[in-house]
């Protein structure tokens, strides 16, 4: 058996890890866009003949993890892409979003490459590749194993993974000369105290695992601080300056999260009564999906929707999809706060807020997630004083805050606790993906000291025989 890394090796976008088996079987394990350089050869091509690949298994729905699920299509890719019920509902909107994206990006870039005498970039899929590509998709429910293809070479189990809705652990068991093998990738590792989602489930021992590393040398703040942490941002830019505050946040989960901690906040009579915009229209649908799926949410929220009523609406909020209405919001002057995606500002509504507002000392543009070092929102994060947005120079004067408490990604602990079900002297062999290498060497250090022996940081195109 063999497995290649195509993306996420030594950095956190761009999920792709093909493997094959001693048979010829071709699996990838997620198809993610590589964010931050969206028209980059990296997204253009793949390192592999996509007509090859015989299964797609999609962890969950982030487009750094789904996002070239088109591209991978429009370019031969004809067979099954397997999934849980609610990933698959949340692609059927996000990927629309992505490929609408995609060619409203590639006009703007186009039209300055022609001014500056440069090629035209290819696009990278359209909506009807989009349309195609879901059609592929087959839903599979959370602890219910099945076999790839009629020979039973390989049989697959998804378990919950708490970091989005929808998203999974994926367990491929291989059957060789009669003996069975398992390697677990475990996508991208929720928390377990989720103020939505369910705790991750345990998941059967593995031979090898393919982890995730994105927090791996740091701790998140605990969840007493975040509400008042939030609360006091929101008072100092609101309040006291009368400013706006612009959060850019992934349309799913983490803008939830936000509607769902300043309804606790409104309900508890904490919240300023000022305007808060949702300006996103996946956001907007991705809350239905949520509301359509509480089968994956914790038995805390559940208990305050049934007081509350809905957890996702409260006085002074506003879910906004026209564009005139977006357009608007730039010319209002009062304080307010608008929550917009994408979570690493490279794209979308929230550029433009950004753009707007950056060079007002009044305002602030809170950070809540993870943020590529390559992204605008991680030339904020780095403190940068100066980033570029659609081409133009802009000087940053307005506040800079963060608020990583917020994010789906468990911390170093916690992605620890989610690895306690294994037996350390079982495991062959732990590849870490999805995490900046210094990070990797700072989580492959603690995951030694909790036994785990042979952990092994992949580079980009890297292929490991197993």
């Amino acid at each position: 058996m063999q497995i290649q890394f195509f993306g996420a090796a030594r950095t956190v976008t761009g999920s792709k890890h093909l493997v094959t088996t001693e048979k010829g079987t071709r699996i990838l394990l997620d198809c993610g866009l590589f964010q931050g350089i969206q028209t980059d050869e990296a997204n253009q091509n793949f390192g592999f003949n996509p007509s090859e690949i015989d299964y797609l298994i999609l962890s969950h729905a982030h487009i750094d993890h789904s996002g070239l699920i088109p591209r991978l299509a429009k370019q031969g890719f004809k067979g099954p892409i397997y999934c849980t019920s609610a990933t698959a509902d949340l692609c059927r909107v996000m990927l629309l979003d992505s490929a609408h994206i995609q060619e409203k990006d590639l006009e703007r870039v186009n039209r300055r490459r022609q001014k500056q005498n440069r090629p035209l970039i290819e696009e990278l899929y359209n909506t009807e590749d989009a349309v195609h590509a879901l059609s592929l998709f087959q839903e599979v429910q959370y602890n219910k194993p099945f076999f790839l293809g009629n020979d039973k070479e390989v049989s697959v189990l998804l378990t919950d993974a708490a970091h989005l809705l929808g998203s999974a652990a994926v367990h491929l068991t291989f059957q060789d000369n009669g003996h069975a093998k398992q390697v677990t990738f475990t996508g991208d590792i929720g928390r377990p105290d989720d103020h939505i989602l369910r705790r991750p489930d345990a998941f059967p021992q593995a031979d090898v695992i393919i982890c995730e590393s994105t927090y791996g040398d740091r701790l998140h703040e605990k969840e007493g601080d975040m509400q008042a942490h939030l609360l006091k941002i929101v008072r100092e830019t609101c309040v006291e300056r009368k400013g706006k505050l612009i959060i850019p946040a992934f349309a799913i989960d983490r803008t939830q999260e936000l509607i769902y901690a300043l309804d606790q906040l409104s309900s508890s009579g904490k919240l300023p009564q000022i305007p808060v915009y949702i300006d996103s229209p996946l956001a907007v649908r991705a809350t239905g999906i949520m509301k359509a799926h509480d089968e994956c949410f914790n038995p805390e929220i559940l208990e305050y929707i049934e007081k509350d009523g809905d957890a996702f609406a409260f006085p002074y909020l506003h879910y906004i999809s026209e564009t005139s209405e977006s357009i608007a919001l730039n010319g209002k002057k009062e304080p307010c706060i608008i929550i917009s995606s994408s979570g690493m500002a490279e794209a979308g509504r929230v550029k433009h807020h950004i753009k707007n507002n950056i060079e007002d000392p009044k305002c602030t543009v809170l950070l809540v997630g993870y943020a590529s070092g390559n992204t605008l929102a991680g030339a904020l994060k780095r403190g940068d004083k100066q980033v570029d947005i659609f081409g133009e120079k802009y000087d940053v004067n307005c506040h800079i805050a963060n608020l990583d408490s917020f994010s789906g990604h468990g911390d170093y602990n916690e992605m620890l606790a989610f690895l306690a079900c294994q037996n350390p002297e079982k495991v062959e062999k732990v590849f870490l993906v999805h995490g900046e290498y210094e990070t990797q060497l700072s989580f492959k250090q603690k995951l030694e000291n909790a036994g785990f022996k042979n952990v092994y940081i992949p580079e980009l195109f890297e292929s490991v025989k197993i």
